[in-house]
């Protein structure tokens, strides 16, 4: 219920330099992704996910992470501020 996920294959990528495969992870939520703390907790968990699934290397990932604030979402025509 708190999670989206969108794919876009096919996409032309470089990472590190390289056109080989490679994927790019965007992660934003609202309180999970505040401090590096977190997100090492985080990021562990996905690189393991997405080296196991995609069957690439670890530095062929790259993952972001965006903090959102409640305000920022929109949700059922208001925003998470107000549910």
């Amino acid at each position: 219920q708190r999670v989206n996920v969108t794919v876009r294959s096919g996409l032309p990528m470089v990472v590190s330099g390289s056109a080989e495969p490679c994927a790019q992870l965007h992660v934003s939520s609202i309180g999970v992704v505040g401090t590096a703390e977190q997100n090492q907790r985080h990021s562990a968990r996905f690189f393991d996910f997405l080296t196991a699934q995609l069957s690439l290397g670890p530095e062929r990932i790259v993952i972001r992470f965006y903090p959102l604030e409640p305000w920022q979402i929109g949700k059922n025509r208001t925003v998470m501020t107000f549910l």
